[in-house]
C-alpha cells in the first residue's frame, strides 16, 4: 500500500503555483509510466491517470512507489466514491472527476485529499464548491466557448478556483490564464501518446516547459 503523506495543503499550493495537469490517457502501465518520465523532465512534477487507463489503480500505486513525493499524483475520470478510496490507498494525493458526484466529494474530505469533481453550470459550479471541491473542473469548456466561458462565471465566482479542461493548447493557455484559471488540465495537446509511441518523447518535455513558460508569462 502506497497510501500518501503529502499534505493536503502543499498539493493544492503546487498545483496553483505550477498552473498545469497533464492528462494521461495511456494505453497500457508502461506507456503511462514513460509519458510520466517525459512530463517529469519537462518542469511539471503534476499528473492525473485517467481511470480508462488499464489497470490504472495499479499504475497509480506504480508511480506512487517510484516517485514518492517527488510528483503530484491525482487519479482521474473518478466516477464514484468506492473508485476515490481505491486510488487514495494506492497513492493518489488529489482527485478529478470529469462530473459532479457529492459522495465522491465527501469521501476525500474524510482522507483529506483534494477533489476537483467536473461542472459545467454555474449551479453545478457552486454546488460542487458549496459541497467542498478544492477546485472545480469546468468540462467540456471548449463546447462553452473556452476562455471566455471562465471569465463569464469569474465574474460572479472569483472565489471558485477553476480547472478548465478541453479545448486548453499552445494557443489557448495564455487566454485561460488571463481569464482567471487556477490551473489547466491538458490531455492530448501535452501528453501525446502518438509521439511517445514513435519514440519521440522529447516532444512531451518540450510541450512541458512550453506550457508552464506560458502560465507564468500570462500570470505576468
Amino acid at each position: 500500500m502506497a497510501y500518501s503523506f503529502m499534505k493536503r495543503d502543499e498539493v493544492i499550493r503546487r498545483i496553483k503555483e505550477i498552473g498545469v495537469v497533464p492528462v494521461v490517457r495511456a494505453n497500457s502501465p508502461e506507456e503511462a509510466m514513460a509519458a510520466v518520465e517525459a512530463i517529469k523532465a519537462g518542469g511539471v512534477p503534476i499528473l492525473e491517470i485517467t481511470m480508462t487507463v488499464p489497470g490504472a489503480v495499479k499504475v497509480i500505486e506504480k508511480l506512487a512507489d517510484q516517485f514518492g513525493d517527488e510528483i503530484v499524483l491525482g487519479a482521474g475520470t473518478v466516477l464514484d466514491a468506492e473508485t476515490a478510496r481505491a486510488c487514495i490507498l494506492a497513492g493518489a494525493t488529489f482527485v478529478v472527476s470529469p462530473a459532479l458526484n457529492l459522495g465522491t466529494i465527501e469521501l476525500c474530505k474524510r482522507y483529506a485529499i483534494p477533489i476537483c469533481p467536473g461542472a459545467l453550470t454555474p449551479t453545478e459550479v457552486v454546488t460542487a464548491w458549496q459541497a467542498g471541491a478544492d477546485f472545480v473542473k469546468v468540462f467540456p469548456c471548449s463546447a462553452m466557448g473556452g476562455a471566455s466561458y471562465i471569465k463569464g462565471l469569474k465574474a460572479p465566482l472569483p472565489q471558485v478556483d477553476l480547472i478548465p479542461t478541453g479545448g486548453v493548447n499552445l494557443n489557448t493557455a495564455a487566454d485561460f490564464i488571463k481569464a482567471g484559471s487556477s490551473a489547466l488540465g491538458i490531455g492530448a495537446d501535452l501528453v501525446d501518446l502518438k509521439a511517445l509511441r514513435e519514440g519521440n518523447a522529447q516532444k512531451i518535455t518540450d510541450a512541458a516547459k512550453q506550457f508552464v513558460q506560458i502560465v507564468k508569462d500570462a500570470r505576468g
